[in-house]
């Protein structure tokens, strides 16, 4: 009796599971720093894997319209300018730069006003977890402080790439999500350690799993408060530093993040460093051509961990994620 009545048990969860409501996903790809061209196709893929997984359903909140441009640099004296071609191009770019300052003035007031819009608590406190995806600088949440209160009590947070790059200033979303991007050098091609094999998020990842791509500095970081998946324990770039660099990098004995995850209070915080580059995200983004540095089976396998890693924060997998794991 007892064994048919835990069968029964088991099957009522699982066909209530198969049938439960999937979750709700709010992504922000709103930048005010660094945008990166990859966002959109991050976008596409984010919705494709709750769309095919049924584990979440997606809405966005889309960098606005408008934004000016930023002159760059200023004009440099070339071997063919003239004192009086040059003196022109001085103006020109002053004259450039004196307008963006103003436009960008008033493009930082419609960032500020549309984020009261789509981040007011009340707007957005029925969504089950929120990606930021690429995001960059002060996001303008009108209620930053309680955007964090909603992730500790229970939320979940998810985080690509750049979205250590946001919030500087701000400590709480940076001691919330357990780092902060401190640079990058070139991009290049890493094989992270695999801390955690058996962890739900990175079970896909095979030994040996090579990715090319745009590789964080990351600061700020204790190992003793995450649960560590991917790291690297020298500088991704040393294979391209001279012997000097080479020297004083190794005498850091520093670690270097790639992805972890961790509890925050009742909420739970996923974040994976990879994703500067369109082919890390898409197996079928510019396919057979040489601007893809990285195969479709990596693409996938980082698929697979974003995934993996969205259903893990949003509590519909478990995984025993102990922090103090990385040796």
């Amino acid at each position: 009796m007892i064994t048919r009545l835990t069968l029964l048990l088991a099957a009522t969860l699982s066909l209530s599971s198969a049938f439960a409501e999937p979750k709700k996903l709010l992504v922000v790809t709103v930048t005010t720093g660094f945008r990166h061209s990859s966002i959109e196709t991050a976008e596409k893929v984010i919705a494709e894997l709750g769309q095919k997984s049924g584990a979440f359903t997606v809405d966005y909140v889309h960098h606005p319209e408008g934004q000016p441009k930023n002159p760059g640099k200023p004009p440099v004296k070339g071997p063919k300018d003239t004192d009086e071609s040059f003196k022109g191009k001085q103006e020109a770019y002053s004259a450039a730069l004196a307008k963006f300052n103003e436009d960008n003035k008033a493009w930082g007031d419609k960032i500020k006003a549309y984020m009261a819009d789509k981040m007011a608590l009340d707007k957005i406190k029925h969504y089950d977890g929120f990606v930021f995806a690429n995001t960059t600088g002060d996001l303008q949440f009108p209620d930053r402080e309680g955007f964090i209160k909603l992730i500790e009590g229970g939320k979940a947070f998810i985080a690509m790439h750049s979205g250590s790059d946001t919030y500087h200033p701000f400590r709480g979303y940076i001691d919330m999500l357990g780092g902060e991007f401190e640079t990058h050098k070139a991009q290049v091609e890493i094989q992270p350690i695999l801390h955690s094999p058996g962890h739900i998020i990175t079970k896909s990842v095979p030994q040996g799993w090579k990715v090319f791509d745009e590789i964080y500095i990351i600061k700020s970081f204790d190992k003793a408060k995450v649960h560590g998946l991917l790291g690297l324990d020298s500088h991704p770039n040393l294979s391209q530093m001279n012997d000097e660099e080479k020297a004083k990098v190794t005498a850091e004995k520093r670690y270097y993040p790639v992805s972890w995850c961790k509890e925050y209070g009742a909420g739970r915080v996923y974040y994976n460093s990879l994703g500067h580059r369109e082919d890390v995200w898409d197996p079928t983004w510019k396919a057979d051509t040489k601007e893809r540095r990285n195969s479709p089976e990596i693409a996938q396998t980082y698929q697979e961990m974003i995934l993996a890693g969205i259903k893990w924060a949003l509590k519909l997998d478990e995984a025993v994620s102990t922090p103090g794991n990385i040796p």
